[in-house]
């Protein structure tokens, strides 16, 4: 009894076959879909790199560097929301592992389960941090400063 009801149950070639062709395709999408992601972000991410480290590409160098903590979120008021897309991004592509068409899979590279679930972690820490970071408001200026600031002003808009 229980052979004729597996035997009801198999399914037919052409349908597995047909399952298997469309997994390998949605696989090879998969794959061309995070090697376009890999290659923007990470030629963008070079890209800003050497700005802020070499001052290529009319960047700042290391001199012009800001940091973005204790500012609001958004990029448009000084914040960090375009390091925490571009650390989720990584984050991201980390946990989806190499595709086909990855450098580590070309030269066989593996990296360790832990060693990855270790950088997920971190990146994870990261990502919640700088989402989770608040502003606090710049210091009050003091006498002085506000006395410097008007005499500028005022030099600026004098007429000659």
């Amino acid at each position: 009894m229980k052979l004729d009801v597996m035997e009801k149950q198999r399914i037919p070639t052409s349908l597995e076959v047909a399952v298997v062709k469309r997994q390998k395709e949605s696989s090879m999408m998969r794959d061309i879909g995070l090697l376009i992601l890999r290659l923007a972000v990470g030629g963008l991410l070079a890209g800003h790199g050497s700005q802020k480290l070499f001052g290529w590409f009319s960047g700042p160098g290391l001199k012009g560097t800001a940091g973005h903590w204790g500012k609001p979120i958004w990029a448009s008021a000084g914040g960090a929301e375009l390091p925490v897309i571009n650390m989720a991004t990584a984050l991201a592509l980390i946990l989806a592992g190499p595709g086909r068409f990855s450098l580590d899979h070309v030269l066989g590279i593996r990296l360790p389960r832990a060693l990855v679930i270790a950088i997920a972690i971190v990146g994870a820490a990261m990502v919640a941090i700088g989402i989770g970071s608040r502003p606090t408001p710049p210091p009050a200026p003091t006498a002085e400063q506000q006395a410097t600031t008007t005499a500028t002003v005022e030099r600026g808009t004098e007429t000659p």
